[in-house]
């Protein structure tokens, strides 16, 4: 993010999902920006996602935990869609969303009379979301496909912190924005309640697959870098109940739905003092006007 060249290793964390190989978190000291080292090549990442249980691809609802988050999830879709109206200050418009995994946020957005195109690289999902939603998911591949200035919002729902090629997307962002249009972006809080609480075994930083791990500085510079003014942040409380119950079946504790809920119940406490101990945020962006 800063082009230092001085990194420091942060943690260790282990590849709970699929591989259970470990990956190391280095941090700049330059700036603080925290990544995941030596992370697999775009080429060779397919296998980290290729598990029943990676439930942004799958919609999977076996399990306590994964049924909570189908809950959470119904609650969230709501609140999204209030939240992106409220920040675009629109009621209808064009709006992109970016891995779109099974198409729940655009099929939404869609019954709300927005126009909609959605991105997402799992063909698994992609045909879920036809199949389900009606919706016509193209792969990433078709970012570049678009013309400067074709949307009024762009969001991006848990997926910055997979992407590979990161200043290029948000450069190509930047294009497709429209001058007043509005980017959401939400990611995991490695600075929250709970990431602190669990440490290496915090389930959001989801080794190899999450590439970047942002705290509310790190991402309002990364914006800052590209040309984005940060307008507003909001405080994602949900999210430390379900990472809490995940990351307490990886530590093969007892009862994990029961502690994770306490450590949700706790963050979401902590969370009332200061939003930015949220387990993840959203951040709004608008463009820095010349």
């Amino acid at each position: 993010m800063c082009g230092g060249t001085q990194l420091e290793r942060a943690l260790t964390c282990v590849d709970h999902y699929a591989t259970g190989e470990m990956f190391h978190l280095c941090r700049c000291t330059g700036c603080g920006f925290l990544f995941t080292q030596d992370f697999p090549a775009e080429a060779e990442i397919g296998r980290y996602y290729e598990t029943p249980e990676y439930i942004s691809h799958s919609d999977t609802k076996h399990g306590l935990i994964n049924r909570v988050y189908h809950y959470a999830r119904r609650y969230m879709l709501r609140r999204k869609a209030r939240l992106v109206m409220s920040e675009a200050h629109r009621k209808e418009g064009r709006l992109l969303d970016i891995g779109t995994g099974t198409g729940y946020f655009p099929a939404t957005m869609k019954a709300l009379r927005w126009q909609v195109e959605a991105l997402e690289k799992s063909a698994v999902a992609r045909d879920f979301a036809r199949t389900h939603f009606n919706l016509d998911v193209k792969p990433e591949t078709a970012l570049t496909d678009y013309a400067p200035g074709s949307f009024d919002v762009i969001t991006l729902w848990h997926v910055m912190e997979h992407l590979e090629h990161l200043n290029e997307t948000w450069e190509t962002l930047h294009s497709l924005l429209a001058d007043k249009g509005v980017l959401v972006i939400a990611v995991p809080n490695p600075s929250s309640y709970d990431a602190r609480k669990y440490g290496a075994y915090w389930a959001a930083y989801d080794v190899p697959r999450h590439l970047w791990h942002f705290t509310p500085d790190t991402m309002q510079r990364m914006g800052a870098k590209h040309g984005f003014i940060l307008s507003a942040r909001h405080p994602m409380p949900l999210d430390a109940f379900y990472i809490s119950m995940l990351t307490e079946r990886y530590m093969h504790r007892r009862g994990a739905f029961a502690r994770g809920l306490m450590t949700g119940a706790l963050a979401w406490f902590s969370t009332l003092v200061k939003k930015e101990r949220s387990s993840s945020m959203i951040y709004v962006f608008r463009k820095k006007q010349l």
